[in-house]
């Protein structure tokens, strides 16, 4: 029972990045209210992990994030802004 586990497990770690998928959100980030707010915002959601883009739009209040699920959710990406200073929500898609 033990070699299957270990067999199983192998499999596992293998295939689990297959399951990971690239996403990308909007944020709304109503609390920028500065030009060099956005600056700030990127920073916050390009250190994160898993992050590989973050375009933040001043005049809008949002921040576009492109990021693989398998390593950080739309959870994170609201607690890096909150903790930045700047909380933010999943924005409303059309």
């Amino acid at each position: 029972m033990n070699k299957f586990s270990l067999a199983l497990a192998s499999i596992f770690l293998v295939t689990a990045p297959v399951w990971a998928a690239v996403q990308t959100v909007t944020l709304s980030v109503p609390t920028m209210d500065c030009p060099v707010c956005p600056i700030t915002v990127k920073k916050a959601l390009t250190n994160l992990q898993g992050v590989s883009k973050a375009e933040v739009n001043f005049d809008k209040r949002q921040a576009t994030v492109t990021f693989d699920d398998a390593k950080t959710d739309v959870t994170a990406l609201t607690q890096a802004t909150t903790n930045a200073g700047y909380p933010s929500t999943l924005a409303k898609q059309p």
